[in-house]
């Protein structure tokens, strides 16, 4: 071959394998600002994508868009596959005509100022159903695209499962009359019947989400923004899954989990994390080659450009916790479905988190699936050369963040170290920074001011780009630099600053997304 084709076929080749490093921002969706309380999949979505497409990021993560659970945690939801209802534009119900401005205003659930404040999850729950309730009883129910959807039936049994949950009093499955507990034929078939009206209403809920959804997601599309999805690998023991599939847990014969999810102590909890999800009767799964978890994925990659599964090492190995426990001090390990799940899924696109304590197994389930694991900067910095998560470090087939939305954000990590602990991190930083051609230097003055922290802030998100990871994601928190009070979630802990915090309208500036796409062009992502 001519050596100048040569050259410039090499070119060519790492031209596209440049093209294919991506930058990103993980914000839920319920963090947007909006005038009714929550983000929503309306106007201010859309916004957001502009700002993503104007900042030169190619992906938008967003947390799991189940409808929310106990602590009002998306990863305890009362279904895994349907669309919450909280967040369905309202806005857009009014140009329907299906509500006026005058009933949204009235069943706001926003706080003194309408864009921003914390999400109210209590005064959602009682006002956003019954606003959503009002505008089915105006809706169309012979519109051929809802008749065509309610003939698919994909939702059939959340919508009979909520319908029977509203019956009583919302009250968890593990209460309700045996007969519907247990899916008695006759009373089912009698209830359904009794309460058709109440069932096609959260038909309705999950045909007006996914009608936003994708109309949200052909846009970011179009501007050249993918969507990262967030699969939790448990679902909760008050779920459409546990009622509709109760041979898919291991329960005793009162349909109650005797073991339950959850992580031992580590170096960030003595306690551990007791999650309290039931767990998988793999063996019953392994029948039938796993198809449940196979339509899972499936569903959930039509949803979305690529999805992140929390909680990866669970496949290969899972802590089960002795109901009724208090903490996770006490449990035991079983083996999981391994990589056997994921035969045939190799080249799915999905991101596995491989975070916590780690193993020759986990080890082996990565390499086998061939799936990019994840890299926390917030665990870099330790004075270790050869720490796994430091950018220099990184292989290719990895997904760098700063943090994620259950670490504390880079500013608030930095924070609340000691002085000793953060002059550590800094040189330590500082060393990283030179090794991939970049500069942090500080003073012995500046240890402990604000300014210093946003450079620190700022060189990590430069080193992480400049690493030779595939994909960096930066929490919109890190990317802003705010601090504690953006936190999203503190894990074991029941609290209303979790899941709530929400983004201030004026905070995705022209300035911000340009030092964004300027940071993102020089390192060729």
């Amino acid at each position: 071959m001519n050596i100048r084709k040569f050259s410039k076929l090499n070119q060519s080749k790492e031209y596209l394998r440049m093209q294919e490093r991506y930058a990103g921002i993980l914000l839920p969706i319920t963090a947007l600002p909006s005038p009714y309380g929550v983000g929503t999949l309306g106007a201010q979505a859309k916004n957001f994508v502009d700002f993503l497409a104007n900042a030169k990021q190619k992906l938008w993560q967003v947390l799991p868009l189940v409808p929310t659970g106990y602590g009002d945690s998306p990863y305890a939801s009362s279904c895994a596959v349907a669309g919450s209802p909280y967040l369905i534009d309202i806005d857009e119900l009014i140009k329907q005509g299906l509500l006026t401005k005058e009933e949204a205003e009235e069943y706001s659930c926003a706080t003194s100022d309408k864009n921003i404040g914390r999400v109210n999850y209590e005064a959602l729950f009682y006002r956003r159903i019954p606003l959503l309730k009002i505008a089915f009883s105006r809706f169309d129910r012979e519109v051929p695209e809802f008749k065509e959807f309610l003939k698919k039936g994909e939702y059939a049994d959340f919508a009979a499962f909520m319908a029977i949950k509203e019956a009583h009093d919302w009250k968890a499955l593990s209460t309700w009359d045996k007969k519907y507990r247990t899916r008695d034929e006759q009373a089912l078939r009698e209830f359904l019947s009794a309460n058709e009206d109440t069932v096609l209403f959260w038909h309705f809920t999950q045909y007006e989400f996914f009608r936003q959804w994708n109309e949200l997601k052909a846009y970011a599309n179009a501007r050249g923004v993918e969507i990262m999805g967030d699969m939790p690998l448990y679902v909760s023991e008050d779920s459409t899954e546990v009622w509709a599939h109760p041979e898919l847990f291991l329960l005793n014969g009162d349909g109650v989990p005797t073991e339950v999810a959850g992580v031992p102590p580590d170096y960030f909890s003595e306690d551990g994390q007791l999650w309290g999800n039931p767990l998988y009767n793999w063996k019953k799964m392994k029948q039938d080659g796993y198809a449940w978890w196979t339509e899972r994925l499936k569903k959930a990659l039509t949803m979305y450009d690529l999805v992140r599964i929390d909680h990866f090492r669970g496949f290969d190995r899972f802590y089960a916790i002795p109901a009724g426990n208090e903490n996770a001090k006490i449990g035991r390990w079983y083996d999981g479905p391994k990589e056997e799940l994921f035969k045939g899924k190799e080249d799915w696109k999905i991101i596995a988190e491989d975070l916590g304590i780690l193993d020759d197994g986990v080890y082996r389930l990565m390499r086998n699936t061939g799936y990019p694991g994840m890299k926390v900067l917030a665990f870099a910095f330790d004075g270790d050369p050869a720490n796994e998560y430091k950018p220099y470090n990184h292989g290719e087939n990895s997904v760098v963040y700063t943090g994620t939305h259950d670490n504390s954000t880079f500013v608030e990590l930095l924070q609340d170290m000691s002085e000793n602990d953060r002059k550590a991190f800094y040189d330590d930083l500082s060393s990283e920074c030179k090794r991939m051609g970049k500069r942090f230097t500080y003073s012995q003055e500046q240890l402990d001011q604000p300014a210093t922290m946003q450079r620190a802030r700022e060189a990590a998100i430069r080193i992480a780009y400049a690493s030779r990871a595939k994909f960096v994601i930066l929490p919109l928190q890190d990317a802003l630099g705010t601090g504690a009070e953006s936190r999203m979630n503190c894990p074991g802990i029941l609290s209303d600053r979790n899941w709530s915090w929400r983004v201030e309208e004026n905070a995705l500036t022209e300035r911000l997304a340009k030092k964004l796409a300027d940071m993102v062009a020089k390192a060729n992502r």
